[in-house]
């Protein structure tokens, strides 16, 4: 009894130091924000702090001049982007090279290489890009004949352009990331289970279909709960690149909490938003996961 008592306060203090860090850095936040949120916080000093309860929320969700409608729905429709065009992308590139093509290492490598780099980084390179100017963009199009194409205002200076403009970058940026996490999945799954199914006359893309991705179905959940709720908390690219314009037409949650923290400097109002997009993550990842196993427990239901 003695050992189990020592065994058990000895995992304790080996876990204590980052069970301390997580509460420190993820969870007293949560809780702190969740308060602010109640406040009429409008200075960094919380010695006067007029209570709110909930007009916060409600200001949020119905005032016009704080287009956190709008910025929530430049989220989803990036979300949605994000798992319609970049996983496709992604688990086509992970069922091609985890076939054993010839240069697979490279291509990895190549591929996942902007996952690397800062998002700073990618964010000026894109703006270079993009430029009016001197940008690459207008160069390539110039050299295929097509003039003209560029909008009034540049790329990011359109309303109807900027969103389709900043989802590029990170398409970009993260088609890699997930192909690499597809392709861990599909080197794993067993050969003797392609084999057999092409010995009942199956096709390659009815082996991907029917027997690689279902075996990967747990990685493709994550993927995209990665995706869905990195599209919602989005921020450092969009910021870059527009800052949240023209006229709010790339605006998400996070670039409208620090428009409110750091420009108006409503603290409570930006505390408001924070907890409503962890509100949104956790909802998003536990519905995500809902439907994965609903559409598991469905299938094994009509093969049975």
């Amino acid at each position: 009894m003695r050992d189990k008592i020592y065994k058990n306060v000895t995992i304790f203090f080996f876990l204590l130091p980052a069970l301390l860090l997580f509460v420190g850095v993820l969870i007293y936040p949560i809780f702190m924000s969740a308060y602010y949120s109640f406040f009429d916080l409008r200075s960094v000093s919380t010695t006067n702090m007029p209570f709110y309860g909930i007009k916060n929320y409600i200001e949020l969700f119905t005032s016009g001049s704080i287009s956190f409608w709008k910025a929530l729905g430049n989220s989803l429709l990036l979300a949605i982007l994000s798992v319609f065009l970049q996983l496709p992308l992604s688990l086509g590139l992970a069922l091609m090279l985890g076939k054993g093509i010839k240069g697979e290492r490279a291509f990895l490598s190549i591929y996942f290489m902007p996952v690397l780099i800062s998002t700073v980084v990618i964010g000026q390179l894109w703006r270079k890009i993009y430029n009016p100017d001197y940008g690459i963009l207008n160069a390539v199009l110039s050299l295929m004949g097509i003039e003209g194409a560029m909008p009034l205002g540049g790329w990011l200076g359109n309303v109807k352009s900027a969103l389709w403009c900043v989802f590029i970058p990170t398409l970009w940026q993260y088609v890699g990331y997930h192909m690499l996490l597809m392709y861990a999945g599909v080197r794993s799954v067993s050969p003797e289970l392609r084999e057999a199914a092409k010995l009942d006359g199956a096709t390659d893309a009815q082996v991907d279909w029917y027997v690689v991705i279902p075996c990967i179905k747990n990685i493709l959940r994550v993927s995209v709960i990665f995706a869905v709720t990195g599209s919602l908390k989005s921020f450092d690219l969009i910021y870059v690149l527009t800052e949240g314009g023209p006229l709010h037409a790339t605006e998400v949650p996070s670039t409208l909490m620090i428009n409110m923290l750091f420009l108006r400097n409503r603290y409570g109002m930006g505390s408001t938003i924070a907890v409503l997009m962890i509100l949104l993550c956790f909802a998003f990842a536990l519905l995500i996961s809902a439907a994965f196993k609903e559409r598991e427990y469905y299938g094994r239901k009509k093969h049975t």
